[in-house]
C-alpha cells in the first residue's frame, strides 16, 4: 500500500510539474502563504489563540510542553517523553483534533494524537481553535482543534538555524532547519533529535525512574513552486521515529517493574495544486498518512504486537467570491483507509466520502456571519448531518462578540470497531458519537492589553465506553450522557519602549464534565487551571517566568480518589550575543520545576523533579 501511494505522489508531482509553464510575470504573491485558510476566513465567530514565535521558542521542541503552559488544554503524559494525550473543555483526548496543513491526523487506531511526537520546531504557525469544529476538519473536532501550519515566504532569502542543548538526567536534544526562498521558490528542511535517560528521582522515595529512556527524531520538509502566475504546487513531508521505554508504576511505597520498549514511525506526506483567479481558487489536494507501533513486552526479546494504517485522502476545494462581502467554499473529500494489526482480526478497510459547504457574508466592517454543512457517506456506519453557525459583532475597536454554535460528532475508532485480544472485544455495531455546542465569548482590548471572556455549553451523547461484558472482558457500547460546560478567561499584557519589552499571557479555565448516568466529573478533567508566563527582555539580555496551576483530578469515575492539585514553575534566561536580520548567537539557560514539586497528572506516575538546560542557537 505504501509504495502505491508514493508512486502516486511521484507521478502526480511530475505531472503537474510539466503540465504548466514558467511565466516570470508574477502578477499575484502573498510573501507569506498560510496552508489552512479556513481557520482564518470561516472562523471569525471562534476563539482562536494564535502562539507566538517568541512563546513557541521559550518552550521545549514538545508541543505537551508548549500547549500545557500557554493554553486551557490539559494534558495527561504517562511521564515526561511517554505518550501524551488532550482534555479540551472536559472532552476526550479522541474527542480534540490535530490539525496538519489542513488535514486531520488524528491517528486511525486509537482516535488521538500524541502530542509527544510533535515537534514544534517544524511549525511556523500554531493556532488554537476552540469549540466544535466537525463540520470543517471531521471527526473528533469536538471540545477543540489545535492547528500546526507550515508558511511559505516567497522572497529572496536563504537562513540556517541550529540549535543544541544538555540537560538534566543526560537529556541531549539538537535542531537544525535550512529555508531558501525568491519569488518563484520556496524549500525547508528541518530535523529534531532528543535523548535522555529519563531516570530522574521519586520525590520522597527511595526510587527512580527506571526503565523510561526514550529516543526520538523528527524530519520535516516543505516545497513550494509558482509554475505560473496563478499556479501554485506546495509540497509537505513529516517523518516521526520514536523509542521509548515505559517505565513502571509507584504505588505507596513499591514500584512495579516493567521492561516494556515501544516503537512507532508516524509519517505524512501532502501534496496541493492551488489556481487562482480574481473571482475564485481552486485547491487540488492529496495526502498519505502512515503509522505503524510495535509494543515489546520485554524490550530484550524479538517478540512483540503491531498496528498499523494508511489513509490515502484526496480533497477538492473550491473557494467562490460572490462579491467583495460574500464567499462560498465547497469541499469534496475523500479517505480510503486501511489498517492491520496484532488485535484487530486482519486487515481492515474503511471508505469515507465527505462533502462540505461552508458560507461567510460581512454586513460592513462591524458584522459578519458564517454558516456551514457537512454529509459524509461510509461503508461502517451512518454518518450525521453536522451544521456549523458563527457571528462576529465589532462595534468599536475596543470590543468584540463572538458567537458560535454547532452539532459535531467522532466516529468509532479501528480498536472500537475491531479489536480481538486479551481483555477486549471490539463492537462492529457501534455509532458515531455527536453532539451540540454553544459559545459566547468577548474581547476587550485596550492600549497594551486585552481581556477575552468565553462561556460555552457540551451535550454529548451515544458516548462510545468500554464496559465489562463477562469476567474480565472489556467491549464498547454507546451509552453515555455528558454534559460539558465552564469559562474560560484570558488576560495578556505587552508594551515595548526604547530598548526594552515586556510580555504577560494569563489564561484560566473553569470546566465542569460530568457523566449525567452517575452526575459525577468525568476522569482527568481538573474545575480549575491557570497558565500565566511573564517575560521581560532589556537590551540583549531577556528572561521568562512560567506557572503552571492543575486543579485536583478524579482517576476513578465514583469520584473517590483523585490527584492531588499542584503549581509547577519555571524560569530561563536567554543572553543574545550576537543578532541581525541574517545572523544571531544565543545562549539559553533554563530551569524546570524550580521549587521541586512532588505531583503526577496521571496516577501513579510522578513527574520530574527540579532539572536544568542549557541551549546554545545559531542563525545564518
Amino acid at each position: 500500500m505504501k509504495r502505491k501511494v508514493d508512486y502516486i505522489f511521484f507521478i502526480t508531482v511530475l505531472t503537474l510539474l510539466q503540465g504548466f509553464s514558467q511565466n516570470d510575470s508574477i502578477t499575484r504573491l502573498d510573501e507569506v502563504i498560510i496552508s489552512d485558510i479556513k481557520i482564518k476566513k470561516f472562523s471569525e465567530g471562534y476563539k482562536v489563540q494564535n502562539l507566538s514565535d517568541s512563546v513557541i521558542k521559550r518552550n521545549d521542541i514538545s508541543l505537551t510542553s508548549l500547549l500545557r503552559y500557554n493554553s486551557t488544554i490539559y494534558f495527561r503524559e504517562n511521564g515526561i517523553g511517554g505518550i501524551s494525550s488532550a482534555s479540551f473543555r472536559g472532552t476526550s483526548a479522541s474527542q480534540t483534533a490535530v490539525i496538519w496543513n489542513g488535514i486531520n491526523i488524528n491517528s486511525q487506531l486509537n482516535g488521538q494524537t500524541d502530542f509527544n511526537t510533535v515537534s514544534t520546531n517544524n511549525y511556523d504557525d500554531i493556532a488554537i481553535r476552540s469549540g466544535g469544529g466537525s463540520v470543517q476538519y471531521g471527526s473528533g473536532a469536538i471540545g477543540g482543534s489545535v492547528h500546526l501550519n507550515n508558511e511559505f515566504k516567497f522572497s529572496n532569502h536563504f537562513s540556517n538555524n541550529f540549535r543544541i542543548s544538555y540537560g538534566s538526567f543526560n537529556t541531549s536534544k539538537a535542531n537544525y532547519k535550512v529555508r531558501y526562498g525568491n519569488k518563484k521558490i520556496y524549500t525547508d528542511v528541518g530535523v529534531d533529535y532528543i535523548n535522555s535517560d529519563n531516570d530522574f528521582k521519586y520525590l520522597g522515595t527511595e526510587f527512580r525512574n527506571q526503565n523510561g529512556a526514550f529516543q526520538n527524531i523528527n524530519l520535516n520538509g516543505s516545497l513550494g513552486v509558482f509554475l505560473s502566475d496563478k499556479n501554485l504546487i506546495k509540497i509537505y513531508h513529516n517523518t516521526f521515529l520514536g523509542k521509548r521505554n515505559f517505565s513502571g508504576i509507584l504505588s505507596g511505597t513499591s514500584i512495579s517493574p516493567s521492561n516494556d520498549s515501544y516503537r512507532d514511525i508516524n509519517s505524512r506526506s501532502l501534496i496541493t495544486w492551488k489556481y487562482f483567479d480574481k473571482s475564485y481558487t481552486s485547491k487540488l489536494s492529496i495526502a498519505h498518512l502512515h503509522e505503524m507501533y510495535r509494543f515489546f513486552d520485554n524490550k530484550d526479546s524479538d517478540e512483540y504486537d503491531f498496528g498499523k494504517s494508511n489513509n490515502l485522502i484526496t480533497k477538492y476545494e473550491f473557494l467562490y467570491r460572490l462579491n467583495r462581502d460574500i464567499q462560498l467554499n465547497a469541499i469534496a473529500d475523500y479517505s480510503f483507509i486501511q489498517g492491520e494489526g496484532t488485535n484487530f482480526g486482519g486487515s481492515q478497510d474503511r471508505n469515507i466520502f465527505s462533502g462540505v459547504l461552508l458560507y461567510k457574508h460581512s454586513l460592513g466592517k462591524k458584522f459578519n456571519y458564517g454558516a456551514s454543512l457537512r454529509q459524509e457517506i461510509t461503508n461502517n456506519y451512518d454518518s450525521p448531518l453536522l451544521f456549523a453557525l458563527d457571528a462576529k459583532f465589532t462595534p468599536s475597536k475596543y470590543y468584540t462578540v463572538k458567537i458560535n454554535g454547532s452539532r459535531n460528532y467522532r466516529i468509532p475508532t479501528y480498536n472500537d470497531l475491531y479489536w480481538v485480544g486479551p481483555g477486549g472485544l471490539g463492537n462492529p455495531d457501534l455509532i458515531p458519537e455527536t453532539s451540540l455546542q454553544g459559545e459566547l465569548g468577548q474581547e476587550i482590548r485596550f492600549k497594551n492589553a486585552s481581556l477575552s471572556l468565553t462561556a460555552y455549553y457540551i451535550n454529548s451523547k451515544d458516548l462510545i465506553k468500554w464496559i465489562p461484558v463477562s469476567g474480565t472482558v472489556w467491549s464498547p457500547v454507546n451509552i453515555d450522557e455528558v454534559e460539558s460546560y465552564g469559562v474560560e478567561i484570558g488576560l495578556d499584557y505587552e508594551k515595548e519602549w526604547k530598548n526594552q519589552a515586556i510580555t504577560w499571557n494569563n489564561n484560566y479555565a473553569y470546566t465542569i464534565s460530568e457523566d449525567k448516568e452517575r452526575n459525577k466529573q468525568l476522569i482527568y478533567v481538573p474545575f480549575h487551571k491557570v497558565t500565566s508566563s511573564m517575560s521581560y527582555r532589556y537590551g540583549c539580555l531577556s528572561a521568562f517566568y512560567q506557572l503552571l496551576y492543575n486543579g485536583p483530578v478524579f482517576i476513578t469515575t465514583d469520584n473517590t480518589r483523585e490527584i492531588d492539585g499542584y503549581d509547577v514553575s519555571n524560569v530561563g534566561l536567554v543572553y543574545t550575543y550576537l543578532k541581525t536580520d541574517t545572523q544571531e548567537f544565543a545562549v539559553n539557560f533554563r530551569a524546570n520545576n524550580i521549587y521541586n514539586r512532588n505531583y503526577q497528572n496521571v496516577g501513579f506516575r510522578p513527574m520530574p523533579n527540579r532539572n536544568y538546560q542549557i541551549q546554545l542557537t545559531f542563525k545564518f
